[in-house]
């Protein structure tokens, strides 16, 4: 059980971490010019939990494991984070962003896994939908 709980634990404080440092970028500094020291930390902490995890592994072994994935993983990161810093400097509140972007993306993503993977669109999923939507309408009011 603790297998399956730890990763969203792990990503839920992640997320607050996240979204309070991406509300707290200081209006005058450009979102670009931060996320260059965001992401030399990021490859730093990486390539130092890759070594501790994996005491014998070859970083040039696992790089050429690599298909297309990672490289829109990146471009995909950059996007999720300069939107965010600019929608906060733009006056979004971070108590409404991050929620009102995460029930269009659930929406989109009931989709995505219909079209491309092959995942049910049941009848809970689309009364997940419907909530979402309502939901969005109770932000807005």
């Amino acid at each position: 059980m603790i297998n399956y709980v730890w990763p969203l634990a792990l990503v839920v404080l992640s997320n607050v971490l996240y979204h309070s440092c991406a509300k707290s970028v200081p209006e005058e500094l450009n979102p670009l010019a931060s996320l260059t020291v965001t992401y030399a930390i990021g490859a730093m902490v990486s390539l130092v939990f890759f070594y501790l995890l994996n005491p014998n592994a070859d970083i040039a072994a696992e790089y050429r494991k690599m298909n297309w994935a990672p490289i829109v993983l990146g471009l995909a990161v950059v996007g999720l984070e300069v939107g965010y810093i600019y929608a906060y400097k733009a006056g979004w509140p971070i108590s409404t962003a991050q929620i009102v972007q995460a029930a269009v993306l659930a929406v989109l993503l009931l989709f995505v896994g219909k079209l491309f993977y092959n995942e049910g669109l049941t009848l809970n999923k689309v009364a997940g939908i419907i909530a979402c939507l309502v939901g969005l309408g109770l932000i807005r009011a």
